[in-house]
């Protein structure tokens, strides 16, 4: 009998060479690290040939490896397309939207509820993270839409929204601003500051914290300003006045992958509906 060697194997196979280590791969292929390795040693038993070489944490393929990974390669173009082309495109794998903390309550409770409406049998990933990381991600293909921040002026601003000061009030009078910021990068963190630099005002980080509902209970608690939209603290009103200097305006912005099935292309329109009709948006 020949050996039958399963597309979801090949895929962790391929997608482990591309990332460049079990942890990428595990993140992309949406399984622990820990079953990732049994399926490669799975994979190794079927062909009776060993195709990685571990140096510690380091993988280098073998001859059998290389030579596995070009075959692979094409057995999967081929299953994909045949899979796509029976199903008239409505096959579609893990739809992965990637997206930043400001959105995930607005796209989460409304977006991905009306898609999955729509598309009951499709499987939505989705990943919460930094502009940066989420189209780092985009970049390696590990994600198939990704809406978060750039500069106002980026050409494929779908909406722009004004950054505003939030905090006690009393904060903005100090000789020496605390400032609440998330960890670096962060766009909203580096307008703060340059905002203050070019006005003369002093500033420390008062606090600084990788998750924004840490930072919304911080400001709320008055350990410190700091600089968002108005998704932030959508029932608090912005500190006005000329206490704190002014802010430039932010984009959303809404990037796609490679993928081109339906189930992709409708996800992506809900989110551009729903990113655009927020009510912070000004564009």
């Amino acid at each position: 009998m020949p050996v039958n060697l399963p597309t979801n194997i090949l895929r962790s196979f391929v997608a482990i060479v591309d990332a460049g280590s079990m942890l990428q791969a595990a993140d992309q292929v949406f399984v622990t690290q820990s079953a990732l390795s049994l399926q490669i040693r799975r994979l190794e038993e079927l062909v009776q040939q060993p195709l990685f070489i571990r140096d510690g944490r380091r993988l280098s393929l073998t001859p059998a490896g290389d030579l596995m990974l070009d075959y692979a390669r094409r057995v999967l173009a081929l299953h994909d397309e045949a899979v796509s082309a029976v199903g008239s495109g409505q096959f579609a794998g893990p739809v992965r939207i990637g997206m930043v903390q400001d959105f995930a309550e607005a796209l989460l409770g409304g977006v991905l509820a009306r898609f999955a409406e729509l598309h009951p049998e499709s499987q939505v990933y989705a990943r919460v993270a930094g502009t940066a990381e989420l189209l780092g991600l985009l970049d390696r293909d590990q994600l198939d839409i990704v809406i978060g921040y750039a500069g106002f002026d980026a050409a494929d601003a779908v909406s722009l929204a004004p950054m505003a000061w939030y905090g006690r009030e009393d904060l903005a009078a100090r000789d020496v601003i605390p400032l609440a910021v998330l960890e670096k990068p962060c766009r909203f963190r580096e307008a703060a500051i340059a905002a203050l630099d070019a006005s003369g005002r002093a500033w420390r980080i008062a606090i600084e914290t990788p998750n924004l509902s840490t930072l919304r209970a911080a400001v709320e608690a008055g350990l410190g300003l700091t600089c968002r939209t108005p998704l932030f603290l959508p029932r608090a009103e912005p500190l006005s006045g000329s206490a704190l200097p002014s802010l430039p305006k932010v984009a959303a912005i809404i990037r796609r992958g490679e993928a081109t099935d339906r189930a992709t292309s409708r996800l992506l329109d809900l989110t551009r509906e729903v990113v655009a009709g927020l009510p912070t948006a000004v564009l």
